[in-house]
C-alpha cells in the first residue's frame, strides 16, 4: 500500500510540475509578444518634400516622431529633382515606400507629403498601386487642385506645369474619385498658405480635410499644431 501510495503521490508531484511549466512557458511567451503587437500597430512613415525642398525639410516633425516614440528606423525621408514630372517622383516614391516596408518588415505604410509631393504621392496611391500598401496618406498644403504660384517656375520645372490649375496632369490625377482606395486620406491646410493660391486647393473629395489656424507654406512643416494634427491622423 505504501509503494501504491508513493508512486500516486509522484504521478501527481510531476503532472503539477508539468502544468506549471506550461504556465511559465505560456506567461513568457505573452510577455514578450506585446512589445511586437505593439509595434506592428503603428505604421512606417514615408515623408515626401515639396518643389525645391529636401529630405532635410522635415528634421523638425521626424524628431517630433521620433520624441513620440517612432524608432528612426520607421521614419523616412527622401529627395527628389523638382524639375522633374510628378510622374517621374512617383516612381521614386514607389521605390522609397517598397525599400520602407522592407528595411522594417512591416504590410503598410504612412506617407506624409508637402506642398508639390502631395501630387507625385497621390499620383503612386491611385496608378501604381499604392493604396494597397498605404494605410493614412496626409497632405499639407498640397497644390491639388493647381496653384497660380506656379506659372512662375514652368520654364524651368516640368513639376511646375503639373501644378498649374486644368493642366493635364491635375484632370488625370483628379478624374473621377480623388480618394480612391482603401487608404485613408486627410489634407492639412492653412487661408494664410500664401503659397497654394487659392489655399481652398488643398482639400480633396473623400478626405478627412482640416483647416489650421494662420499658418504660412513652409511653416507647415515645423508648426507643433500641425504635427500634433499629422501625428493623430497617421495613428
Amino acid at each position: 500500500k505504501v509503494l501504491v501510495g508513493g508512486e500516486h503521490v509522484g504521478r501527481w508531484r510531476r503532472l503539477a510540475l508539468t502544468v506549471a511549466g506550461l504556465a511559465l512557458a505560456a506567461a513568457s511567451v505573452a510577455g514578450t509578444a506585446a512589445p511586437a503587437t505593439a509595434q506592428t500597430a503603428r505604421d512606417p512613415i514615408l515623408f515626401v518634400h515639396g518643389y525645391s525642398g529636401n529630405a532635410g525639410n522635415w528634421s523638425t516633425m521626424i524628431s517630433r516622431f521620433q520624441a513620440a516614440g517612432y524608432s528612426s528606423n520607421q521614419l523616412m525621408a527622401i529627395t527628389y529633382n523638382s524639375a522633374s514630372s510628378n510622374t517621374t517622383i512617383a516612381n521614386q516614391v514607389r521605390t522609397a515606400a517598397n525599400t520602407l516596408r522592407s528595411r522594417t518588415g512591416a504590410a503598410k505604410i504612412d506617407i506624409v507629403a508637402h506642398s508639390m509631393g502631395s501630387l507625385s504621392t497621390r499620383y503612386y496611391l491611385k496608378n501604381l498601386g499604392g493604396s494597397s500598401v498605404v494605410d493614412d496618406w496626409v497632405s499639407l498644403g498640397g497644390p491639388n487642385h493647381g496653384t497660380t504660384s506656379a506659372l512662375a517656375c514652368i520654364a524651368i520645372s516640368l513639376g511646375c506645369i503639373d501644378m498649374v490649375a486644368g493642366s493635364v496632369f491635375l484632370l488625370g490625377l483628379n478624374a473621377g474619385d480623388e480618394s480612391p482606395g482603401a487608404t485613408s486620406y486627410a489634407t492639412i491646410w492653412s487661408a494664410c498658405d500664401g503659397v497654394i493660391l487659392p489655399a481652398t486647393s488643398t482639400p480633396i473629395s473623400g478626405a478627412n480635410n482640416v483647416q489650421v489656424g494662420c499658418v504660412n507654406h513652409l511653416a507647415l512643416l515645423t508648426d507643433s499644431g500641425v504635427f500634433t494634427r499629422t501625428r493623430s491622423l497617421v495613428a
